[in-house]
């Protein structure tokens, strides 16, 4: 199916790596010209190096987006680099490195900052670059949440309220936003296939005497968390639903939550 998205214009925050390098690549192959986002230049321009070897069109705006100086010029380099931004992902996140990540050892610093570059990192994005989708009659607003923002755990706990902030604010703003053909939709990961998992499974693996075998903390934790689906998910699921979101055939979503989490959120919503 033509997702109809030759020729918009997309910023994706914090693809440098990961999911949102994932999600800039996809969108670029779908013909969108992607603006590469992150704190590492280097490896921004690798990711809009690969782009433009694969025919795509990309452009790279860095910057520390929990700082107003840095996100306001992210949004003017992404502005200047296509004439616009008709796509904005919010992919950008994550919680602190810390020795102790129990609840009671987090410092209310360390959830200011979490919060920080989380919410409030989308927040100054959105207020730069939504009110000229709204002007020009269409646009998409794309938030990346995660699965533990709607089904709490015991682990990062200032991640998971930070991100279901983001789900609220998100399903906020599609209703500040109704019937301006800007649509706002969140989606909340659950497990994929980063370096980040990986290291993970591969100190769960070491903890319980498996040795190198990956594989099998991988069964294991996928049939613990009563996720539904067979597999761990891989960035080319999340990278999916932001295209079909993304694309002007999906104008009849707005203002929902999309878990892509292989079924690990009992909810009904």
């Amino acid at each position: 199916m033509d997702l109809d998205l030759k020729g918009k214009r997309a910023l994706v925050t914090g693809s440098s790596s990961g999911i949102g390098a994932g999600i800039a690549e996809l969108l670029a192959r779908e013909g969108v010209l992607v603006v590469v986002n992150g704190r590492n230049v280097g490896r921004a321009e690798a990711v809009a190096a690969g782009i433009r070897a694969a025919g795509g069109q990309a452009a790279v705006a860095c910057g520390d987006l929990a700082s107003d100086a840095e996100a306001a010029d992210v949004a003017a380099k992404a502005l200047q680099a296509f004439g616009g931004i008709d796509i904005l992902v919010n992919n950008a996140g994550g919680s602190a490195e810390v020795a102790d990540p129990s609840w009671f050892a987090g410092t209310p610093e360390q959830w200011l900052d979490t919060y920080q570059c989380n919410v409030l990192a989308a927040v100054r994005l959105i207020k730069a670059l939504a009110p000229a989708m709204k002007e020009r009659g269409w646009g998409r607003v794309i938030n990346i949440a995660t699965a533990a923002g709607i089904t709490p755990t015991s682990g990062q706990p200032d991640y998971g309220p930070a991100k279901a902030a983001m789900i609220n604010m998100s399903l906020g703003l599609s209703k500040v936003l109704k019937r301006t053909g800007v649509t706002v939709n969140t989606i909340s990961p659950g497990m994929i296939r980063t370096p980040g998992l990986m290291d993970f499974l591969a100190n769960f693996a070491k903890k319980r005497g498996w040795g190198d075998d990956i594989a099998k903390a991988e069964e294991y934790v996928v049939n613990g968390t009563g996720q539904t689906a067979l597999r761990v998910g891989e960035v080319a699921d999340i990278a999916f639903a932001v295209a079909m979101l993304a694309s002007p055939r999906s104008d009849f979503i707005n203002g929902t939550n999309m878990h892509v989490d292989g079924g690990i959120s009992p909810s009904i919503n």
